[in-house]
């Protein structure tokens, strides 16, 4: 019988595309999904490392999977992702019971390091950085066992070249790379001869896709390139591929959003009106001790740009309360400037020192940890009234949703995506498949979700489902 093996994700969309294709270098080397994780030879735990919380979750899982591995012999756990690269040997000196531990920058050695450990013992392999030659082994060019038909993750740059005080990114990911622009053009047009109808384009800094590509050329000799990012070109070229209907990314850096960009969003019919725009801080003295390299007037105006020339654009963020040293005045001018900005949603998040960051040394001015508490609290009250009006303010106009699948809550409501990144609930008098697009009308509205009522099919799936066969 074929081993089996099961997969826990923890973290961003880079993880989830990340464990696509742990999934399909196992399954090309003759490992089978297996039907429970209870069941399962191999279980590979991918982890994030943003907030202390995630690490302290991902170590009491693997305690819990300690039991789950005594149980048959054989069994092996594997320890990828974020936390793997940023901890190393450490992930063993804390749970030696883990057989194998990889990093962010070796992802693609996942199916040989787990085959070889049955013979050489327990292995960690971390790589510092991203190998050059791993351009032909980039995220998404490896094979991957993708959970929707209809819908796809494609990696356009891996890296960061920011040095936010905060973030951990830079350490556990590298520094930015580019994926040669054909090389996604072509992805994505394979994707759709799938059926894809929607893709979602990753990177860390979106918006600074290609400058590195440019100054590649550059030093190789080619003067009269510029060096500039190229992202509103790939915009374009994506959202021209025959059978892609919309086109998402995440995300980009305020300091490096563009006028073309916007451009781009607007006069390309499959970009998504969209835009995930982090702002982190209102006040300009806590952007500055981040590192951010804007202010919130630039913010602001940045935004009343995109919202100018991107009709109905809907704007999500991400904000933090308590970075060290913030004030009651600073945080008062957080929430000024997230009601000015009127967000359609937020994520907001408690401040999480993370070794290794500048941020984390700051201990001398950390935030009371009941005072952020306070705030986080207060700050969700303003959020959340922004999006409750921005979603009243859609009742009774007729949405283009793609079909998601049935409500978790309710099996007889099913649950879809507006072109917006907007949640709709509605009922259908006829069933409809996850990937189809159908006109919904909007009837009720809550801070996280719309409810609707179903108006007619728009498109069936493009997409082929998978039916296991069972022989015998």
């Amino acid at each position: 019988m074929s081993r089996s093996y099961a997969i826990r994700t923890y973290g961003c969309q880079m993880n989830e595309h990340d464990s696509e294709r742990i999934a399909g270098l196992l399954e090309a080397d003759g490992l089978v999904l297996a039907a429970t994780e209870d069941e399962a030879d191999v279980v590979v735990v991918n982890t994030c490392c943003i907030r202390e919380g995630a690490d302290t979750k991902t170590y009491g899982n693997l305690g819990h999977l300690k039991s789950w591995k005594d149980q048959v012999e054989g069994r092996q756990l594997v320890v990828a992702g974020c936390m793997a690269q940023k901890d190393r040997e450490g992930v063993r000196k804390r749970a030696p019971w883990v057989d194998v531990v990889l990093g962010t920058h070796n992802v693609h050695r996942a199916s040989e390091l787990i085959d070889l450990v049955r013979t050489t013992g327990p292995i960690t392999e971390i790589f510092d950085e991203a190998v050059i030659d791993d351009h032909a082994l980039f995220p998404s060019a490896l094979p991957a066992r993708r959970s929707s038909g209809f819908n796809a993750w494609v990696t356009i740059q891996i890296g960061c070249d920011n040095a936010c005080a905060f973030c951990i990114v830079p350490a556990v990911r590298g520094a930015e790379i580019s994926r040669p622009f054909t090389d996604i053009v072509d992805e994505v047009g394979h994707l759709a001869s799938q059926g894809v109808t929607e893709v979602t384009l990753l990177g860390q800094n979106v918006n600074s896709y290609g400058r590195d590509l440019a100054l590649a050329q550059r030093q190789g000799g080619d003067t009269g390139v510029r060096i500039r990012p190229m992202f509103s070109e790939l915009l374009r070229a994506v959202g021209a591929v025959a059978g892609i209907r919309r086109v998402r990314f995440t995300s980009p850096h305020p300091k490096d959003m563009r006028p073309e960009t916007f451009a781009a969003m607007a006069e390309t019919a499959a970009v998504c009106e969209h835009l995930h725009y982090p702002l982190q801080a209102g006040a300009d003295r806590v952007l500055a001790a981040m590192r951010r390299g804007y202010t919130a007037e630039r913010y602001l105006e940045r935004l009343a740009q995109a919202r100018a020339v991107v009709p109905d654009l809907a704007v999500s963020t991400d904000i933090i309360v308590g970075f060290p040293g913030e004030s009651d005045d600073d945080f008062q001018r957080t929430l000024e400037v997230a009601a000015a900005a009127e967000f359609d949603f937020a994520f907001t998040f408690i401040f999480s020192p993370r070794p290794g960051t500048q941020a984390a040394a700051m201990e001398a001015d950390f935030v009371d940890p009941a005072v952020a508490a306070e705030r986080f609290d207060l700050l969700k009250l303003v959020v959340e009234r922004s999006a409750l009006s921005k979603h009243r303010g859609r009742i009774g106009r007729i949405e283009e949703v793609l079909v998601v699948g049935p409500s978790r809550k309710n099996q007889g409501v099913l649950t879809g995506r507006t072109r917006q990144n907007k949640l709709v609930h509605f009922p259908s008098p006829t069933p409809l498949r996850a990937g189809a697009y159908a006109s919904v009308e909007i009837v009720t509205a809550a801070p996280h979700h719309l409810g609707g009522r179903f108006v007619r099919s728009l498109a069936e799936p493009a997409h082929k489902v998978r039916i296991p066969v069972v022989a015998g």
